[in-house]
């Protein structure tokens, strides 16, 4: 099995930044993608940021010039860095690893917990 464990939540005020980090652990033979995602009650999980192994990274328009995301491959590890969050940027943030179990398996999706992040003042 794979699992994935958040970490970094934190309620902070507007402006305030902060890092939330996600490590990918268990049977994993290759991860081609990892991504972050953010709910609010009463509404979709929507994608936030997502970057592949070639290096390929795209961004919610809401979050463009604001977040970035990053990954230590070796570690199995991604990242994300909230720059000047706002009161709209509060949710629950969930990691998320597109991961492939051996050389001839197919990738299959995996969630984290989530980590809540409140921006308030």
């Amino acid at each position: 099995q794979v699992q994935l464990v958040e970490s970094g939540g934190a309620l902070v005020q507007p402006g305030e930044s902060l890092t939330l980090s996600c490590a990918a652990s268990g049977s994993i033979f290759s991860i081609w993608r990892m991504a972050w995602y953010r709910q609010v009650p009463g509404k979709k999980r929507e994608l936030v940021a997502a970057q592949t192994n070639g290096g390929s990274i795209i961004y919610a328009e809401a979050v463009k010039g604001r977040f970035t995301i990053s990954r230590e491959i070796a570690k199995n590890t991604v990242y994300l860095q909230l720059n000047s969050p706002e009161p709209e940027d509060t949710a629950v943030y969930y990691c998320n690893a597109g991961v492939r179990q051996s050389l001839s398996g197919t990738a299959s999706d995996y969630w984290g917990q989530g980590t809540q992040v409140t921006v308030s003042s």
